[in-house]
């Protein structure tokens, strides 16, 4: 494509993927500081992919359905657990056989072991969540290159009105 002037302009296209079925529902707290935290509870999380890409032939960028399935299948590793993040500097993890305990400002908080799931995060927020999204979407750079993906959005939305967003610029 050429604009005035003989400049070449290069076109890119954003595919957004926000399917129903990109969610998941999880029980987390977010904590404040050293001392402040939320209670536990949960939501039902919402997840939606921005992909900008070059055209790669044929009236189309790639085959997007790939990255489709991998948002479902990312979410359904979330579903259903209470998250603890594994990289607090306020919030130590103890694992005793069938239990895993949170150390938080002097409590010891219980949960069954079969109910947790210990991500390598900060802390169980939306920021950290669409983070999360975002590594594990970009693992294969192979495949990145090979697609002519230029940069990746992940949203991840709590409920109506409350999302964070984390994006990374490719190549």
């Amino acid at each position: 494509m050429s604009a005035q002037g003989g400049t070449t302009m290069q076109e890119t296209v954003t595919i957004r993927l926000a399917k129903q079925n990109m969610k998941f529902s999880a029980g987390h707290f977010t904590i404040f500081s050293a001392t402040e935290r939320e209670r536990l509870h949960g939501h039902n999380f919402t997840v939606e992919v921005d992909i900008e890409a070059r055209m790669l032939g044929n009236g189309m960028c790639f085959d997007y359905g790939l990255y489709k399935d991998r948002v479902v299948a990312l979410c359904r590793e979330l579903n259903e657990w209470t998250i603890l993040p594994t990289r607090s500097p306020y919030l130590r993890i103890e694992e005793d056989g069938e239990y895993v305990y949170a150390h938080f400002d002097g409590q010891r908080i219980p949960f069954l072991r079969a109910d947790v799931l210990l991500l390598p995060i900060e802390n169980a927020t939306l920021e950290e969540f669409a983070g999360w999204f975002l590594q594990r979407l970009c693992e294969d750079r192979a495949a990145l290159r090979a697609h002519a993906i230029d940069a990746i959005e992940v949203r991840v939305l709590s409920g109506p009105g409350q999302s964070a967003g984390r994006r990374v610029r490719l190549g």
